[in-house]
């Protein structure tokens, strides 16, 4: 048990297992919350402790659905705001609308900053993420933010399963930097999927770069959302001669044709983190779960503590 009763770990609907094995790791219970949804929709949330002059990590990843979840963590920053509490810490395991980080046409919203913004405003002292989809949306908040990767949890269970000469295959040039770091803890070559994404949610694959014939390869993503991206580029590489393909990613999304897509494609076994919460019915055979409980757990003792969060990555 914790011995610090000036730290408390809340949690909205989104993900309420993760925050009860977070809560578990630091060793604290689960803080007394309730979310309530009136007939008409609107959401309000009841905390049923004291919170006064405390630490309070408030879980809560904004995944589908993403607009009511969204609301759920500002009406409980604001609550826990308004119950004097010390400092509001919002971990969001993964943060919604991040792809919408830049205008790529005349008149896009950058929703990622506006989120930073709405999260900010509504009392958040700090945010802890894990993986955001790009790394400048740390800037779009005027607050601290611990950003939590989720690169070495993967890389551990692949060298626990001692793959022979692996290769890492980023399946787009946006993900060689995530690939690097994937490939530098397994002390193996990278290979990168050229693709062209024509509107959103569509991909096509264009060449392969680099040598994956006769190898066992590893793609990693942050986000797989529809997973046309990842099941074409295990055909693709399957083309190319690779023995098997395994495929990695943090936030597994999987949405719409997702489930049907990875079940037809040639993929020995798909690893993901439980950032977003995967139902039993919804759960591929080939499907293997991570916990990021203990990362978020050692962050969140360590950020209460005041000690540094970069320690725990070296």
């Amino acid at each position: 048990m914790y011995p610090d009763r000036k730290l408390k770990i809340f949690s909205g609907r989104a993900n309420t297992s993760l925050a009860i094995e977070i809560a578990q790791h630091v060793g604290i219970p689960l803080g007394k919350g309730e979310i309530q949804q009136f007939c008409d929709g609107e959401i309000t949330s009841y905390i049923g402790e004291s919170v006064r002059g405390a630490d309070v990590f408030l879980v809560q990843p904004l995944c589908p659905p993403t607009s009511d979840n969204v609301m759920e963590l500002l009406i409980m920053i604001d609550a826990i705001k308004r119950a004097s509490a010390k400092s509001i810490n919002a971990v969001i395991p993964y943060y919604g609308y991040a792809r919408q980080d830049r205008k790529t046409r005349a008149r896009d919203p950058i929703t990622a900053k506006l989120m930073a913004d709405i999260i900010t405003t509504a009392g958040a002292n700090r945010v802890i993420a894990m993986d955001l989809h790009a790394g400048q949306i740390q800037g779009f908040f005027n607050i601290p933010v611990d950003h939590l990767p989720g690169v070495p949890i993967i890389a551990k269970y692949f060298n626990e399963k001692g793959i022979d000469a692996p290769v890492v295959v980023s399946p787009d040039l946006g993900g060689v930097t995530r690939a690097r770091q994937l490939a530098d803890f397994l002390n193996c070559p990278i290979a990168i999927i050229d693709k062209r994404r024509p509107e959103p949610n569509v991909a096509e694959v264009m060449n392969i770069i680099g040598k994956v014939k006769d190898k066992t390869v590893i793609m990693i993503d942050d986000i797989i959302d529809t997973a046309g991206t990842i099941a074409q580029g295990s055909k693709a590489l399957k083309d190319h001669g690779c023995e098997e393909v395994y495929a990695c990613c943090t936030h597994a999304l999987l949405s719409g044709p997702a489930l049907e897509r990875l079940g037809n494609a040639p993929i020995k076994e798909l690893v993901v983190t439980n950032t977003i919460p995967q139902r039993e019915d919804k759960k591929l055979p080939n499907m293997k779960v991570l916990s990021v409980a203990p990362l978020i757990g050692d962050a969140i003792i360590r950020i209460h503590e005041e000690l540094s969060v970069s320690k725990l990555f070296d």
